[in-house]
C-alpha cells in the first residue's frame, strides 16, 4: 500500500485510528477480561447481557465519532489548528466519520470469541485474525485500482471488521447471541470493568499519545514516517501481546482459581517466551531497521528507518508487561491503572521537552523513554505479590546482545547484496 498511496495518508489515518481507539478504551468495560476471569464465564444469560452492553457501548462509540468529526470541523473553521499539523489537513474530519462504522459493527462480534480465548482456542481466534486480514487487504487493493486515495484504507478496515463480526458467529464453538439484560450481571460486569475502564482510558492516552503529541508538532509527511516504522515495532508488540492477553491471561487465571501456589513457576514460564521474542526482536531492529526500510519501501520512506531504529528500544519492555496480566488474574486490576499514570507523565512531559529541545528526533527519545520510566513500579509490586525472580531476569537480557549482532550480520549481507 506505500507503493500506491502517498505518505501523509498513513499520517492521517493513523490519527483518525487513535480517535476511534481512544473513544473504544474511554467506555471500555472490561467484557473480554471479565469473561475470562469470572466463574460465569460460560453462562448464557451472563454472556448475552455482556453483549448487549457490547451493542450498546458500539453505537454510542459511533455517535461520539460523529460528534468528534464536528468538532474537528469547527476548531479548524476557526483557525485554531496549526496550518501544518496533521490535524489541520482537510480530509481527517471526513475519515474519522466514515471510521466511526467500525464501532457500531464490531459491537456485534459474538462473546463466543472471548469464550474461545477463556478456553485459550488460540487456533481457532487466530484463524479468524488472518482471514479478516487478508481480505481487508483485498478490499484496499480492489479500492486503489480505482481510487489511490486514503478512502483505499479506510474501506479495508470497515470490511475486515463486518467479516470478523460475522466469523465470530459462524466459526466458533460456544453460546450463541441474543438480546438479555440480568441486574446481577450487569452489576458484575459494570463493577469489574470500571477498573478496567480507567486503565484502558490511561492505556489509550499512553499508547496512542506519541502519535496524538507528535501530530500536533509535525506534519502528516513525518508522522507517516513515524506511522510506518511503528508497523514493525507494533507489529512484534502485538503478536506477544496476544500471547499475554490471549494465552498468559487465561492460563494464569485458571492457575490463580486452582493451583495458586505455582503462580510465580508459571509466570516464568510465560515471560522466559515473551522476553525472548522482544529482546531478540529488539536488538535485530535496532542495527538492522534502517536497512530494512530501504529495502521494503521505497526512497520516499527513507526516513521511517532511523525512527524504527530508535523506537525498537521499546520492545525490550514488553515482557515487564506480562505483570499486568497477573495482577487482573489476581483479581487487583486497579495496579494496572497506577502504573500506567507513571508512563503517561513521563509520555507527555519527555515528548514536549525533547521536540522542543531536538525536535523530531527528541520527541521520539522521549516517547521511548515514557515505556522505560515505569518498570521500577512493575518491579515494585511483582517483588510485592512475590512475581521476581533477578537471576531469571538478567539471564533473559542476555538475548538482547545476540539480536545486535545477528542485525549487524544482516545488514551487512543485505547492503553487500543491494
Amino acid at each position: 500500500m506505500t507503493r500506491i498511496l502517498a505518505p501523509e495518508m498513513f499520517g492521517v489515518m493513523a490519527i483518525a485510528s487513535a480517535v476511534i481507539t481512544g473513544l473504544a478504551m474511554f467506555s471500555d468495560l472490561g467484557l473480554k477480561q471479565n469473561i475470562v476471569q469470572s466463574r460465569r464465564g460460560q453462562d448464557a444469560v451472563f454472556l448475552n447481557t455482556a453483549w448487549t452492553l457490547q451493542i450498546v457501548r458500539g453505537f454510542a462509540i459511533s455517535t461520539a465519532a460523529i460528534l468528534v468529526c464536528f468538532a474537528i470541523f469547527a476548531v479548524r473553521s476557526r483557525g485554531w489548528l496549526p496550518l501544518d499539523s496533521v490535524y489541520a489537513d482537510p480530509s481527517l474530519p471526513y475519515v474519522v466519520g466514515a471510521l466511526s462504522l467500525w464501532a457500531a459493527i464490531a459491537g456485534f462480534e459474538s462473546t463466543k470469541l472471548f469464550e474461545a480465548s477463556r478456553e485459550i482456542l488460540l487456533a481457532r481466534i487466530t484463524s479468524i485474525e488472518i482471514l479478516t486480514q487478508i481480505f481487508g487487504v483485498l478490499c484496499m487493493l480492489a479500492w486503489a485500482v480505482f481510487d489511490r486515495s486514503i478512502w483505499a484504507l479506510v474501506v479495508g478496515t470497515l470490511s475486515s471488521a463486518v467479516l470478523r463480526a460475522f466469523l465470530s458467529h459462524v466459526l466458533l464453538p460456544g453460546n450463541s447471541n441474543r438480546l438479555e439484560w440480568e441486574g446481577e450481571s450487569v452489576h458484575e460486569l459494570l463493577g469489574f470493568g470500571k477498573w478496567i475502564m480507567l486503565a484502558s482510558v490511561i492505556g489509550f492516552v499512553v499508547n496512542s499519545g506519541d502519535r496524538l503529541l507528535l501530530a500536533g508538532m509535525v506534519d502528516a509527511t513525518v508522522l507517516g514516517f513515524y506511522a510506518i516504522a511503528s508497523l514493525f515495532v507494533g507489529s512484534i508488540e502485538g503478536v506477544l501481546a496476544r500471547l499475554m492477553t490471549d494465552v498468559s491471561f487465561p492460563a494464569l487465571s485458571e492457575i490463580v482459581r486452582t493451583r495458586r501456589a505455582t503462580l510465580k513457576q508459571n509466570y516464568y514460564r510465560f515471560l522466559t517466551v515473551i522476553a525472548g521474542g522482544a529482546y531478540l526482536a529488539s536488538g535485530v531492529l535496532m542495527t538492522f531497521g534502517g536497512t530494512l526500510v530501504d529495502v521494503l519501501y521505497d526512497r520516499r520512506y527513507h526516513d521511517a528507518g532511523w525512527m524504527l531504529e530508535l523506537t525498537s528500544a521499546i520492545l525490550l519492555t514488553i515482557p515487564f508487561r506480562l505483570a499486568t496480566q497477573s495482577f487482573l488474574a489476581l483479581g487487583v486490576p486497579h495496579l494496572q491503572s497506577y502504573i500506567l499514570v507513571f508512563r503517561l507523565l513521563s509520555l507527555v512531559g519527555g515528548t514536549s521537552l525533547g521536540f522542543r529541545w531536538y525536535g523530531t528526533r527528541g520527541a521520539l527519545i522521549g516517547i521511548v523513554f515514557s515505556h522505560f520510566s515505569y518498570l521500577p513500579v512493575i518491579v515494585y509490586y511483582n517483588i510485592k505479590h512475590r512475581l521476581f525472580d533477578l537471576r531469571i531476569e538478567v539471564y533473559l537480557m542476555a538475548i538482547f546482545p545476540i539480536g545486535i549482532l545477528i542485525g549487524k550480520v544482516a545488514a551487512k549481507l543485505v547492503e553487500g547484496l543491494f
